[in-house]
């Protein structure tokens, strides 16, 4: 059952590491997950000269949370909104149309890996949560919440 709270504004917590840039350590994080029958959904990588984070979501955060506190691997937490694109990328004008619409600045998005309905999923870290759930609920946008993406 879900709180009064989590029915306004579902977030999918987004881990974002940081690994030294170097060839290979992706591949270790992907394989520490894996080995712990984690998948990652969606990824994005952001580099440095030294450094890259690493942004992900995950099928199970609250593991993914102990495995990287257990091999001391520097993150970071942010909830994040998915929003389902029934129609593609035709649907993403009207997703960014109608958070314009309702003032609701986007820091950062992308696109999930995995999908449970075969429909594509967009990540957005927005300003303000439950104003972005909100308006795309209103404009009949599906929003997902780790369940429907942890199946």
């Amino acid at each position: 059952m879900e709180t009064a709270q989590g029915a306004l504004s579902p977030h999918i917590p987004q881990f974002s590491i940081f690994l030294a840039n170097k060839p290979g350590r992706l591949l270790e994080l992907t394989n520490l997950l894996s080995s712990h029958h984690i998948l990652i959904v969606a990824l994005t990588i952001l580099d440095t000269a030294d450094s890259a984070i690493v942004r992900i979501i995950v099928s199970d955060p609250e593991t993914t949370r102990a495995i990287l506190q257990e091999h001391t691997l520097p993150y970071t937490e942010t909830p994040l909104v998915a929003v389902e694109l029934p129609h593609g990328a035709e649907s993403l004008r009207d997703v960014l149309r109608a958070l314009w619409q309702a003032e609701c600045n986007i820091y950062f998005t992308y696109a999930f890996l995995i999908t449970p309905d075969d429909k594509p999923i967009l990540a957005l870290h927005v300003e303000d949560q439950e104003i972005a759930c909100d308006v795309l609920r209103r404009h009949q946008f599906r929003i997902l919440s780790q369940d429907d993406i942890s199946r």
